[in-house]
């Protein structure tokens, strides 16, 4: 399939995959929660979400984001709301286990909390809630649209570009982390990643949400 530029596509796309944002981020808690399973099952949620915005940039409906102030303000409230609930969930786990009287030298079984529902589930909306990624797409694919081609089907094969270069960005990401068992087995180490990524979450949703229209 014929894509103007592709070779800057590949680029471009790779360059901002790698940068750390809320995917990495929810990647790293996932991974720290669920281990191995729980970071892949994640980054396809995630990585899944991408078809949703492609599909939504070619037919024009991402369009209403920013035609819209009032729409894209509840968009962006929606999925503002529902990261700060996950870091919060991230936070209730750590405050759970210190009422519980956690043991920072105990060592825990690192899948004993892995759901390949919720992680799934935490991945696809966190994505697809997410209208900074609606806009991007928005904005970033139809630099590379063939006009004499269909432009759903040009957007759907970059998408799948991204998926592959994300999920093995991403699986890689949280293979290294699932390496160190030492850690990840520590229960005071999973607290530590637990609260670190939760406040990150909290606060980029936050971020997201103060933001101006």
């Amino acid at each position: 399939m014929y894509i103007h530029n592709f070779e800057a596509f590949i680029i471009a796309i790779t360059i901002l995959t790698l940068t750390p944002g809320l995917d990495t981020a929810l990647v790293i808690r996932n991974t720290s929660r669920s281990g191995l399973q729980g970071g892949c099952v994640t980054s396809f949620g995630i990585c899944s979400g991408l078809f949703v915005h492609a599909l939504c940039s070619a037919i024009g409906v991402s369009a209403i984001l920013t035609q819209s102030a009032e729409l894209f303000q509840i968009v962006k409230w929606v999925g503002a709301a529902y990261l700060i609930w996950l870091g919060f969930s991230s936070l209730r786990t750590v405050l759970h286990g210190a009422v519980k009287g956690m043991d920072a030298d105990k060592v825990q079984p690192v899948n004993a909390d892995f759901n390949v529902r919720r992680s799934l589930r935490e991945g696809f909306l966190s994505n697809v809630l997410n209208p900074k990624t609606a806009v991007f797409y928005l904005a970033f694919l139809p630099q590379f649209i063939n006009p004499e081609h269909s432009a759903v089907l040009q957007s759907l094969f970059m998408a799948g570009i991204h998926f592959i270069i994300a999920m093995v960005w991403q699986c890689c990401l949280s293979g290294m982390l699932s390496k160190a068992k030492h850690l990840l087995k520590s229960a005071k180490f999973t607290a530590s990643m637990e609260g670190t990524t939760g406040t990150v979450l909290i606060a980029l949703g936050v971020k997201l949400m103060l933001e101006q229209r």
